[in-house]
């Protein structure tokens, strides 16, 4: 797939992927959590704390080192405006049967999202950055700079009144390989391996 129209079906189909989850009320991801908190505390959609919350986020870059692409910015804008239509057109799960299979699928459509923008390579989102800039500036591992940005945010989402549940435990399981087998298929020039590589020649450090 081109990059731009890659970058944009991934985007979407990641907003598609965390109204499913909302609907499914069965748990969210770390960040999902806390924006859902903080829309329950200030009476806004979720989607629309996540725009929101993008924009200080990003500004936490520039001390960090990192800059943003034109995936950056559209990641903010689109992820938000996409979950806030999937919320508005699917009504919440009202059985078991409906509320796994909705949460199951919004993990799988969560993972396909990713692994299409990912492989367009058009610059990393704000939370993703954020991650990255810690390692660079600070020396973290992305390991250690992700599972702590992961527990913070997770910890407030949840002291905010985010729903944090079966669908939490499923993702942070089963994100990492459902991007990896997605990545597989849409990412056929191996971007996201080149990258990863680069980085690897630069920093020495990305596993440890």
């Amino acid at each position: 797939m081109p990059r731009l129209p890659g970058l944009l079906v991934g985007l979407v189909l990641f907003g598609i992927g965390i109204g499913l989850m909302v609907e499914a009320d069965m748990g969210l991801a770390p960040w999902e959590a806390l924006h859902q908190g903080i829309a329950d505390q200030l009476g806004l959609q979720i989607g629309t704390v996540s725009i929101l919350l993008g924009i200080p986020i990003l500004a936490l870059w520039w001390p960090l080192g990192e800059r943003p692409g034109i995936g950056t910015v559209l990641n903010v804008v689109l992820i938000g405006v996409a979950t806030n239509i999937t919320i508005d057109v699917i009504p919440t799960a009202e059985s078991i049967p409906i509320q796994l299979a909705m949460m199951f699928g919004g993990v799988v459509v969560i993972g396909l999202g990713s692994a299409t923008y990912l492989s367009a390579d058009l610059g990393a989102g704000p939370r993703d950055g954020l991650m990255t800039g810690l390692h660079h500036r600070f020396g973290w591992s992305i390991r250690r700079a992700r599972t702590a940005i992961e527990l913070a945010v997770l910890v407030l989402g949840w002291a905010l009144g985010g729903t944090i549940g079966l669908g939490t435990v499923v993702f942070a399981l089963g994100i990492g390989p459902i991007i990896q087998s997605f990545l597989r298929l849409v990412d056929r020039e191996d971007r996201v391996g080149r990258q990863r590589r680069a980085r690897l020649e630069v920093d020495g450090v990305l596993g440890e």
